[in-house]
């Protein structure tokens, strides 16, 4: 089987609570990150304990998954913004390494 070449790149997942959302994908366009996808988190269980989306009567616990994969270079500069937006309120960012097989659409 032949192996595809792939290339290294970094994945940045942003928990949030949805009325926080438009508030980060904002601070993404104006520092040009390379692109996002926004995922519904449906249930989950933390500090505070489980919940579930079908639980909640208002958007002010529902939760979103926001995912960025990006250059090693724009880490920092994103992380410093992304923090100043999850500081204070609910919120998991998670830094990984990725693979990619198109490295020109990041």
């Amino acid at each position: 089987m032949e192996k595809l070449p792939t290339f290294p790149k970094k994945r940045l997942s942003i928990i949030i609570e949805a009325p926080f959302l438009n508030r980060l994908l904002t601070l993404l366009d104006d520092l040009d990150a390379p692109g996002y996808t926004v995922l519904p988190a449906l249930a989950g269980r933390g500090r505070s304990g489980s919940w579930r989306r079908d639980a909640l009567s208002s958007d002010a616990g529902r939760m979103v998954q926001v995912l960025i994969v990006l250059d090693e270079e724009r880490v920092p500069e994103i992380l410093r913004a992304v923090r100043g937006v999850v500081e204070r309120q609910m919120g998991i960012v998670s830094l990984s390494d990725v693979e990619v097989l198109r490295p020109e659409h990041f």
